[in-house]
C-alpha cells in the first residue's frame, strides 16, 4: 500500500504540472522519491513477497517509478521552457521510449543489487536542471549521454541496496533529497549553496558506481 501511494503522488504531480506549477510538481516527486527509498527496505523486513504473495511488489514499483521517474519529469522538461519546445519534445520522446525498454530489461540489476546502465532516474536529472538552469547544450549532452548509458555495461548504485560505501551513499542520497526539496519549496530561488549541493550529490550518485566498477570490483556488472 505504501508503494501504491506513489501513483497518487504521481497524480498530484501531473496536476501541478498541467498548471505549470513546477515547484509544487517537484515537491510531489521528491515525496515520491522518499517513498521509493523506504518501501523496499520495509518490504524486505516484513517479507512481503511471502506474506502478501498475491501482489507483485516489483511490478507495482516499476509502474509507479515509470510515472514519477520518467513520464512526469519529461513532461516538465518539455513544457517548462527549460529547452526549446521542439528539442524538449524530441528529447522527451527518446527518454520515454528508451526508459520503457530499460525498465523491461531482465539484466538491469547487477550481482551486488546495483543497476547495469543508467536506471532512468530522470526525476533527479530534471530537478537538477531546474535548480541549476544550465545551457541548452549542456542539458542536451547530459540527456544524450544518459540515454545511451542506459544500455551500456556501466554500474550505477542503488543507494540503499549497494553494500559498498552504503552508509556514505545513503547519507548523500538524504542530502540530495533535502537539497532538492529545499530548492523546490523555494521555487528554485535559493542562492548558490543548495544548487551546488544538489550538483555535487548528483555527481556522486551518478558516478560512484562506475568508480566501484572500474577500481574495486569489475565482476559485479551484468554483461549485456
Amino acid at each position: 500500500m505504501l508503494t501504491a501511494t506513489g501513483a497518487v503522488l504521481a497524480l498530484f504531480a501531473i496536476e501541478a504540472a498541467v498548471r505549470q506549477d513546477w515547484p509544487e510538481m517537484m515537491l510531489w516527486l521528491v515525496v515520491a522519491f522518499i517513498v521509493d527509498g523506504i518501501d523496499g527496505p520495509l518490504a524486505r523486513k516484513f517479507d512481503v513477497k511471502n506474506n502478501a504473495s498475491e501482489w507483485d511488489g516489483v511490478l507495482m514499483d516499476l509502474i509507479v517509478d515509470y510515472l514519477t521517474y520518467v513520464f512526469i519529469p519529461v513532461f516538465a522538461l518539455w513544457q517548462s521552457g527549460l529547452m526549446p519546445h521542439y528539442w524538449g519534445g524530441v528529447c522527451g520522446a527518446i527518454i520515454c521510449f528508451a526508459s520503457v525498454i530499460y525498465f523491461s530489461d531482465t539484466r538491469m540489476k547487477t550481482k551486488d543489487n546495483s543497476f547495469s546502465g543508467f536506471p532512468a532516474c530522470w526525476n533527479m536529472v530534471v530537478v537538477t536542471f531546474f535548480a541549476l538552469q544550465p545551457s541548452f547544450w549542456i542539458m542536451l549532452l547530459v540527456i544524450i549521454f544518459l540515454s545511451v548509458a542506459m544500455f551500456l555495461p556501466l554500474k550505477f548504485i542503488h543507494p540503499v541496496r549497494t553494500k559498498q560505501f552504503r552508509p556514505l551513499s545513503i547519507g548523500i542520497a538524504i542530502l540530495w533529497t533535502i537539497a532538492a526539496g529545499y530548492c523546490a519549496w523555494n521555487s528554485f530561488e535559493t542562492g548558490a549553496l543548495m544548487p551546488v549541493i544538489l550538483l555535487w550529490t548528483s555527481a556522486y550518485l551518478l558516478l560512484i558506481g562506475m568508480v566501484q566498477q572500474f577500481f574495486f570490483d569489475r565482476s559485479t556488472i551484468t554483461a549485456r
